[in-house]
């Protein structure tokens, strides 16, 4: 069943997702060449710590992990595509990493992802990558407008994607979000526009795009049952926003 917030839930998701985007920033200010994964998810526990808020992602176990998350931060590295457990890997320079952070606060959750290049020897087809991602999220969000539909949000993700030439994993896109993480409807990455769940004002939903730099959509699981990387071995990017659906238009929920 899709729960329709109200302006009050509203703007407490808005509080959930500043502590999403204050952990976000901080993180991808501690990235840097030598610095072990598992430091940044301290960085998260930090911020949650100080907001009072607690981990959306700490012992989540949907139906296809073999064991509950163990983190509170997911980081992705070059060609995992999401759920990387952060570990004792290092950064290097050049690492294409994306981060995904989940706050709850006083009920509610925030939800978000962004992605960047580590150190300085940014490979320009990373960059590339990570602008187009970025670039698909935000016409993701310029089309969730009540009146349309969820597949006028695909659509708009997805065309970006296919003309730049990447690929797009199936079965892994956006959701609903607001008392629990994971709500429905489902947001594919790919679909057609005018069909679909009908956005509505107090709809809320995580829009993620991701995309695969050598345009094959093909995916498998790591050994550890929870990340996720290309077949083709080339790298990916992750990026995400909350969005609330307004009268007055899209309502980014995760910003600072």
């Amino acid at each position: 069943m899709v729960e329709l917030k109200t302006a009050n839930e509203i703007a407490a998701m808005r509080a959930a997702g500043r502590v999403v985007a204050q952990a976000l920033a901080a993180c991808a200010e501690a990235a840097a060449p030598g610095v072990p994964l598992r430091d940044l998810d301290e960085v998260a526990r930090g911020v949650l710590a100080a907001a009072g808020a607690r981990s959306s992602f700490l012992d989540y176990h949907p139906h296809f992990a073999p064991t509950p998350f163990p983190a509170v931060l997911i980081t992705s590295v070059n060609d995992v595509i999401v759920h990387g457990i952060p570990d004792d890997y290092r950064l290097v320079d050049g690492d294409l990493l994306s981060i995904d952070f989940g706050a709850e606060l006083d009920g509610f959750h925030g939800d978000a992802a962004t992605s960047l290049v580590v150190g300085t020897a940014a490979d320009p087809a990373d960059e590339k990558l990570i602008a187009t991602t970025r670039a698909a999220l935000d016409a993701g969000i310029a089309a969730a407008t009540a009146g349309n539909r969820i597949g006028d949000i695909s659509h708009a993700i997805g065309r970006i994607g296919r003309d730049a030439g990447y690929g797009i994993p199936a079965d892994f896109g956006g959701h609903g979000i607001g008392r629990q993480m994971h709500e429905p409807p489902s947001v594919p990455n790919e679909g057609r526009p005018g069909r679909g769940f009908p956005l509505r004002p107090g709809l809320v939903i995580a829009i993620e795009p991701m995309f695969i730099s050598g345009g094959h959509d093909g995916y498998h699981a790591a050994r550890d049952g929870w990340a996720l990387c290309t077949d083709d071995r080339s790298r990916a990017a992750h990026v995400e926003h909350s969005v609330a659906i307004t009268e007055d238009g899209p309502v980014v929920l995760t910003l600072p």
